[in-house]
């Protein structure tokens, strides 16, 4: 039997709130979110590490930001096994098999995923992923010296992810051309200035899909300047938000 000092310890061991009667709802569980820089044309480690510093300050997430020292190396892959959303940053990877082997588990695990510019062609060991799960190959792009004009497609126009979005705004990203796609187009982009070829048509820079019951945003804007735009950052951290089934919460 509990001695009275035994029983009164115990007593004050329990939190006031519900000594009193009240009886607070537990917290939410913080988003665990990933996110992968393997390229070395747009100093994504950098311009990821922004995002995430904001979604960990501003969104209440949990963030890691993965880079990797070789086009054959990323260290730490191992923390997909068990993170909420992957962002992927990835451009023409020689990865060995067991690091190939987290980010496929990862996209067949129904989890969702998010990715950017270059995820197109991340890898040139599996050189279908950017058709397979993105929803279209990278096909060519319109020379370094020109950009992209951007615009809201109107039909999408009352989709999550373009919540406080501009419906006009321009991207330093010169224009991927993506085709066919396999989703729904959210931001149409039109390519401006010098041009290394002669005809321009305009192409999806942002859409999202379902890849194995999972959804998938990826956006083929990501130019260092681009982080700087507020629509694209807005974009983007909606689109993390949209992909967690989270709503928008700026």
């Amino acid at each position: 039997m509990l001695s009275r000092r035994t029983a009164l310890l115990g007593l004050g061991a329990v939190p006031r709130a519900l000594a009193q009667g009240v009886v607070r709802p537990p917290r939410a569980r913080k988003p665990n979110v990933v996110f992968v820089s393997a390229e070395t044309e747009y100093r994504s480690a950098d311009t990821l590490s922004r995002i995430a510093q904001e979604l960990e300050g501003r969104h209440g997430m949990r963030c890691k930001v993965l880079e990797a020292s070789s086009s054959s190396d990323i260290p730490g892959l191992e923390a997909l096994e068990d993170v909420d959303l992957a962002v992927l940053y990835l451009r023409f990877l020689d990865l060995p098999a067991d690091q190939l082997g987290h980010i496929r588990a990862y996209v067949n695990s129904g989890r969702p995923l998010v990715a950017l510019r270059t995820t197109t062609h991340a890898f040139n060991n599996w050189k279908e992923f950017g058709l397979e799960v993105l929803g279209a190959p990278w096909l060519y792009h319109y020379g370094h010296d020109s950009s992209t004009d951007v615009t809201v497609t109107p039909k999408m126009a009352g989709h999550p992810i373009l919540k406080g979005v501009d419906r006009e705004f321009h991207s330093r990203s010169w224009l991927y051309h993506v085709e066919p796609v396999r989703g729904e187009p959210l931001l149409m982009g039109t390519s401006v200035g010098p041009s290394s070829r002669s005809e321009r048509v305009p192409s999806p820079v942002a859409w999202t899909r379902t890849y194995k019951k999972a959804r998938v945003f990826y956006t083929s804007l990501g130019h260092p300047e681009d982080f700087d735009l507020a629509p694209f950052r807005t974009l983007l951290v909606n689109g993390i938000h949209w992909a967690l089934d989270r709503a928008p919460s700026g």
